[in-house]
């Protein structure tokens, strides 16, 4: 039984099978096909970590004004937690496609994109830790790289598009929020500051990577002098440690070494917090499931 599922890349309408890596699909797409660019012209494009990793670096942009320019936030799940998408025009066509030229950042476009016409499902099985990958195709009336008599196995073609590397890098931000989606009511709705915490770690590095380096943080996290050296101009690995301190603060999971009695302290404090979160979490939801009931009746 599937605990719950998480749709990276998401894109409607997919025909409801499940694939494998082996499973076989037709399609071909590439310059000259009639149905060139259409794709780009009606995105809707979540983008992951790694994604804006590879596009902020293509453009030459810091996270501040790659996010200012080229994002719009929008909420992953009912408790806020925070998502961006690449930024259109009001008619849906990407800011990144060059004319009739295609993709102006192709080699370092979104997994999204590289998956196209696949969708990437991600989901957890009831009392499993780990996220499970399988895949649906995508068919939309627009495209008709269907059409052509290619045959390929979603291995190859994920294998051929760069998915892997996408994939293995972004791979943790999809069981955080697979994690946090099949909680449940016991561990809370997030506290704004847990909110902010995510977005800048999952999504602007720079300010992330100016707040691990900050004296307060050292202060409480034994970490050594390689480590930061490390992170100075190394975005890959700020991101990989933003997993594991997210698992620390939204989890509780004992992913980083914090200085003696800097873990207690912080348990007692926020002992009540937590209790009174969960208990307003449940309310909320029973209120929630109470008037959906008074609606149909």
């Amino acid at each position: 039984m599937t605990d719950n599922k998480f749709d990276i890349p998401h894109q409607s309408p997919a025909v409801p099978q499940l694939l494998t890596q082996e499973s076989k699909i037709h399609f071909h797409c590439y310059p000259g096909i009639s149905c060139f660019n259409a794709c780009c012209k009606q995105a809707d494009v979540t983008l992951g970590p790694y994604d804006i990793i590879r596009l902020q670096k293509r453009l030459g942009m810091n996270s501040a004004e790659f996010l200012k320019k080229h994002t719009v936030p929008f909420q992953i799940d009912q408790d806020g937690l925070p998502g961006i998408k690449l930024r259109t025009t009001e008619d849906r066509v990407c800011l990144l496609l060059d004319g009739e030229n295609g993709c102006s950042v192709y080699e370092d476009r979104p997994t999204v994109c590289r998956y196209y016409p696949i969708a990437l499902l991600n989901k957890r099985e009831q009392g499993s830790s780990q996220a499970e990958e399988d895949y649906s195709l995508v068919k939309e009336p627009h495209c008709k790289g269907h059409e052509e008599t290619r045959e390929i196995t979603i291995s190859d073609y994920r294998q051929e598009q760069g998915c892997k590397e996408y994939d293995d890098i972004n791979r943790e931000w999809y069981q955080l929020i697979l994690k946090r989606k099949s909680a449940g009511p016991g561990i809370g709705r997030p506290s704004e500051t847990s909110l902010q915490l995510f977005f800048m770690a999952c999504y602007n590095f720079d300010m992330f990577r100016r707040f691990v380096k900050s004296e307060n943080f050292r202060k409480t996290y034994v970490l050594e002098d390689s480590f930061y050296a490390e992170l100075e101009n190394d975005n890959v690995a700020l991101l990989r440690f933003a997993f594991r301190l997210l698992r620390q603060v939204l989890f509780a999971e004992r992913t980083i070494e914090e200085r003696q009695g800097a873990w207690d302290t912080r348990v007692t404090q926020r002992k009540e917090v937590w209790e009174a979160r969960a208990q307003a979490e449940v309310a909320r939801r029973q209120e929630a499931e109470d008037e959906k009931y008074q609606n149909t009746d």
